[in-house]
């Protein structure tokens, strides 16, 4: 974790408000190994926590004002009170994040108080690494750090923060970034049963780094062809009679796949097939056998491009590029909703740099850029520092 980060998010406090904050809360952003497109199919994911977060210092107040400080955006300040209903902004966008789960907690009757609060991350904006759950999620933890809170659950907190995404700030998001941001283990991926809510974490082995390259290709067709798959998923689990693709197995998907559309059967290919590769994933994992792990990567990746369709050529190329030089020893995939953003690898430590060096030689993005590398590892989800 980032002492510099929290250091500078304390000293913001001290200058704004004339003494040390009493509560210091962070959460991270993630990035999903494995396991794409099958949340909303009630299916399996597999992300980890990463350690890039977003860091709180707060103190209670004596009345019902909340001020909130973002020491990212040159201090600009949000303030209201908890007496008078919490209204959407235009922008900034920061502060409906904040507004949102206030106004969650709020009509949940949870006992809340006035607070001042400094906000400040590191999670990467733009590059897929749920910057907007990690600051959800920080800021539910910290109410959740008042007397009254007590019966909430990590996972009651995420959803809180995904309700807060969908409803107040309008962004239809699933759980799965803001369980995992609640939930995270150090040195651990963990396993999401998206139907169930239940969590498993699973190892990430000793001696991997996660590598993550921002690809630079905007994601301009994300929001209109996720609908599309969307709808094209639930067609295909109508067709089948059941509530969701999680209940198609392949045996049953082979008998009557047939008498789909042919573009639907494809998608519901996917689904089904990487719903299998998460399972594989996690004994994959727990074995510490990396080779295997890059099969299972390298299958969903041609999973994403040829049957869900939701791949780019830049895309492709990067993965192929860090598929080069890790050939069996790790693996690589692109990770998230599709059409750009972010590719995700396993690499050997001892890999590292001979991948960032084949990246900055051989990729260029749209306009000409290098890809953006983030090397993290597994960190722990959301919880209170020392004040």
């Amino acid at each position: 974790m980032s002492e510099q980060l929290i250091s500078h998010t304390r000293a913001v406090f001290d200058e704004t408000f004339g003494e040390a904050p009493a509560i210091v809360v962070q959460a991270p952003g993630r990035v999903n190994l494995i396991g794409e497109h099958t949340d909303y199919n009630d299916g399996l994911v597999l992300p980890c926590a990463l350690d890039y977060r977003t860091v709180i210092a707060a103190r209670e107040r004596d009345d019902r004002i909340v001020h909130i400080v973002a020491a990212d955006y040159d201090n600009a300040v949000d303030e209201y009170s908890l007496d008078e209903p919490i209204e959407r902004l235009e922008a900034p966008m920061w502060a409906n994040y904040v507004r949102g789960v206030v106004d969650v907690l709020q009509k949940r009757g949870l006992p809340l108080r006035g607070m001042d609060m400094v906000i400040s991350g590191d999670v990467p904006q733009g590059a897929g690494l749920s910057s907007s759950a990690s600051l959800s999620v920080a800021v539910c933890t910290l109410f959740a750090t008042l007397p009254g809170f007590e019966g909430l659950s990590p996972i009651d907190l995420a959803l809180i923060a995904q309700e807060s995404e969908n409803d107040f700030v309008g962004c239809k998001c699933g759980n799965m970034d803001q369980i995992i941001s609640a939930t995270g283990l150090a040195n651990h991926a963990v396993m999401i049963d998206c139907r169930s809510l239940e969590t498993q974490p699973v190892p990430v082995p000793s001696g991997a780094s996660i590598m993550i390259f921002h690809s630079h290709v905007e994601r301009g067709l994300v929001d209109s062809e996720y609908n599309t798959r969307r709808q094209q998923c639930e067609t295909a689990a109508r067709h089948f009679g059941v509530k969701a693709l999680r209940d198609v197995d392949m045996a049953l998907l082979e008998e009557r796949g047939g008498e789909l559309d042919p573009m639907v059967l494809r998608r519901a290919r996917h689904v089904v097939t990487e719903n299998a590769r998460v399972a594989a994933a996690v004994d994959a994992l727990r074995a510490g056998d990396l080779a295997r792990m890059g099969e299972l990567m390298a299958a969903s990746h041609v999973s994403m491009r040829d049957d869900f369709e939701i791949t780019v050529p830049l895309i492709d190329q990067l993965v192929d590029i860090v598929k080069g030089v890790i050939k069996t020893t790790g693996g690589v995939r692109m990770t998230g909703g599709g059409f750009g953003g972010c590719v995700v690898a396993l690499v050997p430590d001892d890999q590292v740099e001979h991948v960032t060096a084949a990246v900055e030689r051989a990729y260029r993005g749209p306009k000409g850029e290098l890809a953006t590398i983030y090397v993290c590892r597994a960190a722990r989800g959301a919880g209170r520092l020392p004040a």
